[in-house]
């Protein structure tokens, strides 16, 4: 008989609660669960293919090990005795920093992705990670650093009760939310404009959350920073500066006013290609909004001046007087999140504390840009890659010049996949270490409960048991952590255990925690939780806001709301001053740049990334259902770009840029603006050696072949993936 059985959909960020149908342990069916306190039934394709997924016949079931140069199926035991065997003779004879951790993007939506690689990385001690972030949302981290001293600190949009929603290079239609999760985004969007708000959207495309829009506004791509630059003047100037309770937690407004006074809209709309009137109507417009939120995205932040972009969206909200505000943009409270504290100075935020050894780009929040990732790999010398361990990580499709790094990944030493695909990247590697499918997991969100637009704490056990020959993804990372670091065979229960007794005394020794003073023994006596994984979730909540334990969870399988999100400053402050930083020294720094693109020409074509509903990254390709129709790797064409250069819809275009060429179908729409063209992320699944069988039968083409990795935002080293120049010529 059918069973049902309730789980968090690991798919995006939107983390929608789904009921499964399953039969035997095969997941036949996926439906929004009704009675999830946070999405209520909502769900997409992504969701609604949750057990084509699961069961797709491309997953890896055992190991992978690299004998006589070919990938074979091994056991575990040989698996993690070959790592064993390679990975701490290496560290030995070259030093810790001869090991670089890849983490993709998936990673960040599991529970082993989340409790174990800061391990792993503390472990080995190497300076040399390389994530997803600098492909996408480090400016924004790096932002939130300098602005309130730590780089998690990211306030997002408070949907349910805004008046005025400010969208920039944001789609979160189709791609439901990044930094915000939020099931149901478009519901919410539509609530927004039912209860008379108002909803305008920023983006060179005319994209689903647009044409949802009450005004849609579609400047150059990469003017994001001089737009927001200039609302921001606008709103100085015209006196229009309201900040309120925040007032008396500020630092540098006047410095501030002296910053942003040469970014007038009549000087910056010729970069943006908009009028003067409508840069400065939309500033009037956010000011006299009851409450307002201005959020912006990928689209902002993957461009030149990514990291100034993501400042200027919360010094628009400080301005406004909506940061902190119900109704504006409001910091969420994960039920795992550091109790809350008195407020009081910190740390602060540092940029640079330590730069790569070839290009020397300066560490941002811990990591070097994926884009050096190559040339640290290529280039002989005392601290060369020659080890890299790579968790759900897909860099060769993600990142820029993928033909270089493909030719330097098969020149390391030893490479170590955590990977359920044999994909572009891990079919790299010496050892593949595929996680189980998704069912067989449990799950909670680590990650976005910290951006989640709703307060609330969701656990799903594993849906059907663990498939014999299957290891749990936990103990994979577990084990993996101990073979790279010499202690092979010790059991995997240890690396939790140790987390748990050094998390415990920490907290017991410090007078703010809720566990001051206590035995820490006698507290990990007290967790509950059938493995290592579940007993440090349970510590977790332990030590969090809301006087949660895991049964709390497990007892309300739907859900337990936390209620809305709360005013949190300055409390969450841990900048060296106590204060908001309205103007940091590195981002004082860099704003003579962005007064040098004022004068800047205009590139005569550049070219936009993309999203769609069914696809994430190069995640989805390999489930037949989810692709087709319009998820399509074409790239769109304005009619009048398409006529003046000679380019017929259906046709085949050559497309060039610093990193060389590609021949893409040709779309031409309206939807997008002329001048611009848009090519989707995530494919080209043509090189030899991957086991996608689906994906490979239209592989499409990786729109990063076209960048060579030498255009970065300088403060958050994010490669720039929107906005760059290209030439186009027709083909027969």
């Amino acid at each position: 008989m059918p069973r049902t059985a309730l789980r968090i959909c690991p798919l995006c960020e939107a983390t929608c609660g789904l009921t499964l149908t399953i039969e035997g342990t095969a997941v036949t069916s996926a439906r929004g669960d009704r009675e999830d306190i946070f999405s209520r039934g909502f769900i997409c394709p992504k969701g609604a293919a949750f057990g084509a997924l699961d069961a797709d016949p491309d997953r890896l079931r055992t190991p992978l090990v690299r004998r006589d140069g070919k990938l074979q199926e091994a056991t575990w035991d040989e698996a993690f005795d070959a790592i064993a065997a390679a990975v701490p003779a290496l560290i030995g004879r070259y030093g810790p920093q001869c090991t670089g951790v890849v983490l993709g993007n998936p990673n960040t939506h599991t529970m082993a992705g989340a409790l174990y690689p800061p391990v792993l990385l503390k472990a080995l001690a190497t300076r040399n990670l390389f994530t997803a972030s600098t492909l996408d949302q480090m400016p924004k981290h790096v932002s939130s650093g300098l602005l309130f001293g730590d780089p998690f600190a990211i306030p997002v949009p408070d949907l349910d009760r805004t008046d005025f929603l400010l969208l920039i290079g944001a789609n979160p239609v189709e791609s439901n939310g990044s930094l915000c999760t939020a099931p149901d985004f478009p519901g919410r969007l539509k609530a927004l404009r039912a209860r008379g708000g108002t909803l305008v959207v920023v983006d060179p495309r005319r994209t689903r959350t647009a044409r949802l829009a009450d005004r849609h506004l579609a400047p150059r791509p990469g003017s994001d920073a001089l737009l927001l630059a200039a609302l921001a003047h606008t709103l100085l100037v015209e006196k229009l500066t309201d900040p309120g309770v925040l007032a008396e937690h500020l630092e540098g407004i006047g410095e501030l006013s002296d910053a942003l006074r040469a970014f007038t809209p009549e000087e910056v709309a010729p970069a943006c290609d908009l009028a003067p009137d409508d840069i400065r109507l939309l500033a009037r417009e956010l000011a006299a909004a009851p409450t307002a939120a201005v959020y912006a995205r990928i689209g902002s932040c993957t461009v030149a001046h990514g990291t100034l972009a993501s400042w200027l969206v919360d010094v628009l909200n400080i301005l406004t007087g909506n940061l902190d505000r119900p109704g504006g943009a409001l910091f969420p409270l994960s039920a795992t999140a550091a109790a809350p504290r008195p407020a009081a100075p910190g740390r602060g935020f540092a940029l640079g504390r330590w730069a790569s050894r070839v290009s020397g780009h300066p560490e941002a929040k811990g990591e070097l840009p994926m884009a050096a990732l190559a040339e640290e790999i290529e280039t002989p010398g005392e601290g060369q890659v020659r080890v890299v361990i790579s968790v759900a990580a897909n860099p060769v499709l993600s990142a820029p010049d993928g033909d270089r790094l493909d030719r330097a990944l098969s020149g390391l030493d030893f490479m170590v996949s955590v990977d359920p695909y044999l994909n572009e990247t891990s079919r790299h590697a010496h050892v593949v270490l595929p996680p189980p499918p998704p069912a067989q997991s449990a799950h909670f969100d680590f990650a976005f409960n910290g951006f989640a637009v709703h307060n609330q704490a969701r656990y799903s056990p594993p849906a059907v048991p663990l498939e014999e020959g299957r290891m749990d993804e936990c103990e994979i990372h577990a084990r993996l952590i101990l073979a790279v670091t010499g202690r092979h065979g010790i059991d995997p229960g240890s690396v939790d255990a140790a987390v748990i007794a050094d998390t415990l005394a920490r907290a017991a020794a410090d007078p703010r925690s809720p566990l001051s003073g206590t035995e820490p023994r006698e507290q990990a006596h007290l967790l509950a939780g059938r493995n290592g994984p579940e007993r440090r979730l349970d510590m977790m909540l332990r030590l969090g806001p809301y006087d949660l334990v895991l049964d709390d969870l497990r007892t309300a399988p739907h859900g337990v709301d936390l209620g809305p999100l709360a005013p949190r400053l300055p409390g969450l402050l841990k900048t060296r001053s106590g204060r908001i930083e309205l103007l940091p020294g590195p981002i004082a720094a860099e704003l003579p740049r962005l007064r040098g693109a004022l004068a800047e020409r205009p590139d005569a074509l550049v070219l936009v990334g993309r999203r769609h509903l069914r696809s994430n990254n190069s995640w989805l390709h390999n489930v037949p259902s989810l692709t087709g129709g319009s998820n399509r790797c074409t790239l769109h064409v304005h009619p009048q770009d398409a006529g003046r250069l000679g380019l017929a819809d259906g046709g085949r275009a050559r497309i060039t840029a610093d990193g060389g060429s590609l021949e893409v179908p040709v779309e031409v729409t309206d939807a997008i603006r002329a001048g611009v063209v848009s090519l989707p992320h995530g494919w080209g699944h043509d090189r030899p050696g991957t086991r996608l069988g689906a994906a490979a039968v239209v592989p499409g083409v990786n729109v990063n072949q076209l960048l060579d990795g030498s255009r970065l935002d300088p403060l958050s080293g994010t490669a720039v993936l929107n906005g760059f120049p290209v030439e186009l010529t027709p083909l027969p």
